[in-house]
């Protein structure tokens, strides 16, 4: 990709074109692994399910800002879902921006607003105390020119670099041109998913339109804590949302990132 990356001072969050819960990423940048894929497959564990604000007062952040993505709570909503987690525990009562997105009738998808703190066999969360002006890291990207995603083409640049030293990334980027391909989790399989084609074949994948807000959390390498290594989920004002895999439109999509580094990684009920 033809990338330039700078630091910056925080734009508000709040705002056009992010919206999400708190104005910034100042303040005790915490990466959240929670549960994992063994949760999913090849059976659903469907007694794992979790509270992010629990999980925020286990990380010593009850008032955080949490950002990221994660399996939907499927048991309030009554089917399995994608979950774009987006809430800011300092406000009285917590603001809750969170997005799921769900497969209708007929392989359709449903992507909206949900008032839940809850959510269910995974998560992977960015938590700061959501202060505005601090500096974060700008990645503006354009004209894929590879194979790799936008995130993997920032996680491999890292693991370049640092090698076995890991370093922990998580923020918000926007897709503002161009169509990217996400998945959507249908409800739970009726029998095992044994196999990643397995796994590919029940999932629904989706050709979505720009503008997306993507909610990510990668690392550089894993230090031996089964830390799912890169994580992306995005939502949007006009009812698209899922799990992030790569743009379709390579000459054209235009990326726009603002992220923060973790000083501390939790990983919570490891499978």
């Amino acid at each position: 990709m033809e990338a330039a990356v700078e630091v910056v001072e925080c734009p508000n969050l709040t705002a056009e074109p992010f919206h999400l819960a708190a104005p910034g990423f100042g303040g005790n940048p915490k990466a959240v692994d929670v549960g994992g894929v063994p949760n999913l497959a090849p059976v659903a564990q469907k007694n794992k399910i979790y509270d992010l604000a629990k999980i925020a007062k286990a990380c010593q952040s009850p008032n955080a800002f949490a950002i990221g993505p994660g399996g939907g709570p499927f048991h309030e909503l009554g089917t399995n879902c994608e979950m774009m987690a987006n809430v800011y525990f300092g406000s009285t009562p917590p603001r809750v921006a969170t997005h799921l997105a769900w497969i209708g009738k007929n392989d359709s998808y449903v992507s909206e607003p949900f008032s839940s703190t809850q959510f269910g066999l995974m998560g992977n969360f960015l938590l700061t105390d959501g202060k505005p002006g601090t500096q974060v890291i700008k990645v503006r990207a354009n004209h894929r020119t590879g194979k790799d995603d936008f995130v993997t083409c920032m996680r491999k640049g890292l693991a370049q670099k640092y090698g076995d030293k890991p370093v922990g990334i998580g923020g918000v980027f926007l897709i503002k041109v161009g169509k990217a391909n996400l998945h959507i989790m249908p409800d739970f399989s009726d029998v095992p998913l044994k196999t990643d084609e397995e796994v590919n074949n029940w999932l629904r994948f989706y050709d979505m339109d720009a503008p997306l807000v993507c909610l990510s959390v990668f690392y550089s390498h894993d230090p031996g804590l089964a830390l799912r290594i890169d994580h992306t989920h995005c939502f949007s004002q006009h009812g698209q949302g899922g799990h992030y895999h790569y743009d379709v439109t390579p000459e054209t999509v235009e990326y726009e990132g603002y992220f923060t580094l973790a000083e501390q990684v939790y990983r919570i009920d490891k499978p």
